[in-house]
């Protein structure tokens, strides 16, 4: 099994390559909250991969895959019941959309963080993304260029972890 671990913030190490990433813009927390923009410590499942088809090709990996519509969203909302669940919009719930302008969602594979027995307020819409040109941070996430994510993608295993203890 090979494991995706953060080793510094802006780093990781997968299959003995280093590969540059983003964080975070507030760091990394034990104590993860919502809208605190920090990156959640702990020991991931890498549920299933999403990606714009219209943008890409389906990322070749062990993960179940899904195309991304429009209407496909993310429930950031601790008073709704949907809340960080996939959804499909519109909602009226505070959400976050998954058909971003940006290619930031051109592939992403929501972790498991928060999402069995969910505490509402723990943080939601914690994503293994890709990254922006220039590295900058993200809102609790953690990603990596597009070669890189489907290098890492084509090479994991179904019982992968993202690691994001250093």
């Amino acid at each position: 099994m090979h494991n995706i671990q953060l080793i510094s913030p802006g780093n990781l190490e997968f299959a003995g390559k280093i590969y540059r990433c983003a964080i975070g813009k507030n760091g990394l927390s034990d104590a993860h909250i919502e809208g605190d923009k920090k990156t959640p410590i702990g020991s991931f499942a890498l549920r299933q991969c999403f990606y714009r088809s219209d943008r890409i090709a389906a990322p070749q990996t062990c993960l179940k895959t899904s195309a991304l519509q429009e209407n496909d969203g993310w429930c950031d909302d601790v008073t709704a019941q949907e809340y960080n669940k996939y959804i499909k919009l519109p909602l009226t719930c505070s959400h976050e959309k998954l058909w971003r302008e940006d290619n930031i969602y051109d592939i992403v594979v929501p972790l498991g963080y928060n999402d069995e027995n969910i505490i509402k307020g723990n943080g939601s819409a914690i994503f293994f993304h890709i990254a922006k040109p220039d590295y900058s941070p993200t809102l609790g996430c953690v990603a990596v260029a597009l070669p890189d994510m489907l290098e890492i993608l084509g090479k994991i295993t179904s019982d992968s972890l993202m690691i994001t203890e250093i």
